[in-house]
């Protein structure tokens, strides 16, 4: 079965495990916790206007959101009027079985994909090739991750819990008709192979499909951007291009894309823009030199329409930078896949159980040391801990966490109504603990907190109460 139509988010604790026991990974997580976020903060550090940017950014995706419908028409007619054609999927099923009828159309054996985090989140790949289709990534690191039958762990990174010694041994597994003794020592060599391999593909393809960073409203346009070009030749080559993209994609003018562009690369990889900025508008045109003979978008909703209006909203303004993965604890210790689904991290915390509903990704709020990293550097200013403690709420209203983490909540909150009590059971807390820790001033192991001291040292508390503390400077005031 599928991780797609079988997450596994329920046993995040397990997968979380099994992720910090992974000597590989811990090696690859290793080098991303200084390359994003290095590269991020020296490419702000030019850009004096950034928060200026990010507030216009957030203002531009609320307007949006605000009238999404409106602009969902517009963009249906532009595109209509270029010769394209707009499919409106409600779900994850809905949206396979457009894609599958158009390539039966076009009698489709072979299709190639650019990097798309929906085609992931439909399990478009498994649909396809139970139709008899070929699918293809194009995508270096979503390349790299077929060959092993995984899904990405980054939304903009797929292949970064991987080692070069991993992808070497890849290659020479899936690439058998190439001489054996070959080099593949330097990662310029795995990433000519992989070239020469994929463009055999391009050239063979009946049909294209790639994602959408933005769709236009304005002009029926949609714009990707990549690194590798690769998203160029899906689209170009092939005799029909096919776009998916969930709803909350919609952009009112190219104006406000270019706004959003200049936050966009910069907080996903540091850089100013990224190396491709491609817009797509329509099939080919008389006189035009190249360009696919049909064009299609497929438009998602998937539970997307179900979080406007509520507590989550805000998560539909998300342009999937990665930042917020990026600068996560919790991330960089566990890596995305032990999050279970398509989307990991901060984002995926808040995203998943929106998507997949909270009985299936309540565990994934939990995921969080609260540091609100994350909502520092999000360019869409979206405040993912104060969601993700909705989430907690919602977990604790249906019952979802474990009994003793509700009987433990809930007395904590019989004891927190009680001032007197609790002033008193902290001041004793506080003796009891510093007397024991004492010489080391921490604790190797504790009672009923083994989910800490199993993996670090508990601190033992110094000093006096904060409300002790309080009571006392506000007395000198």
């Amino acid at each position: 079965m599928s991780i797609h139509a079988n997450p596994t988010t329920p046993q995040f604790k397990d997968n979380a495990h099994k992720a910090l026991g992974d000597p590989q990974l811990q090696e690859a997580m290793g080098k991303l916790r200084v390359g994003f976020t290095a590269s991020r903060a020296a490419a702000i550090s030019k850009l004096p206007e950034f928060e200026a940017l990010r507030d216009s950014a957030r203002d531009i995706k609320n307007h949006t959101l605000a009238h999404l419908d409106l602009y969902l028409e517009a963009y249906e007619k532009k595109v209509t009027e270029s010769g394209g054609h707009v499919h409106f999927a409600r779900t994850a099923e809905e949206a396979r079985n457009v894609i599958l009828d158009i390539c039966k159309a076009r009698g489709a054996k072979t299709v190639t994909k650019g990097k798309s985090m929906i085609s992931e989140e439909i399990a478009l790949n498994e649909a396809m090739e139970k139709a008899g289709v070929t699918p293809v990534e194009t995508d270096l690191g979503e390349y790299i991750i077929q060959l092993r039958g995984e899904i990405p762990s980054h939304i903009i990174g797929p292949a970064v819990h991987l080692t070069k010694d991993q992808v070497e041994g890849d290659f020479r597994r899936a690439h058998t008709h190439l001489p054996a003794d070959r080099d593949l020592t330097e990662p310029t060599q795995l990433l000519t192979e992989a070239r020469g391999i994929l463009r055999e593909k391009f050239l063979a393809a009946d049909i294209g499909i790639t994602g959408a960073n933005f769709l236009i409203a304005e002009t029926g346009t949609s714009i990707i951007v990549t690194n590798e070009g690769n998203g160029d030749l899906t689209q170009l080559l092939p005799k029909c291009h096919i776009v998916v993209a969930s709803i909350e994609k919609i952009t009112p003018t190219l104006e406000d894309v270019s706004q959003l562009l200049r936050v966009l690369a910069r907080s996903a990889t540091g850089q100013e823009m990224s190396v491709y900025t491609t817009l797509s508008t329509g099939p080919r045109r008389p006189g035009d030199v190249d360009g696919p003979e049909e064009y299609h978008v497929v438009l998602l909703d998937n539970g997307r329409s179900s979080m406007i209006g509520t507590d989550f909203q805000e998560m539909l303004r998300c342009i999937r930078c990665g930042a917020c993965m990026n600068h996560c604890p919790v991330y960089h210790a566990v890596g995305g896949h032990a999050y279970g689904w398509v989307y990991p991290g901060p984002m995926g915390a808040v995203l998943t159980p929106s998507l997949i509903g909270v009985e299936k990704g309540g565990q994934l709020p939990n995921a969080s040391t609260f540091c609100g990293r994350c909502e520092s550097v999000c360019p869409m200013r979206i405040p993912l801990p104060g969601m993700m403690r909705h989430w907690r709420e919602r977990e604790f209203e249906r019952h979802l966490q474990p009994s003793a983490a509700r009987y433990g909540l809930g007395l904590w909150a019989w004891v927190a109504k009680r001032p007197a009590l609790y002033r008193f059971g902290t001041r004793i807390a506080m003796h009891v603990m510093g007397f024991y820790a004492r010489k080391t001033g921490k604790f190797r192991a504790m009672p009923l907190a083994s989910g800490w001291t199993d993996w670090r040292d508990l601190p033992a508390p110094q000093g006096k109460t904060f409300q002790s503390e309080w009571k006392k400077r506000r007395a000198a005031k």
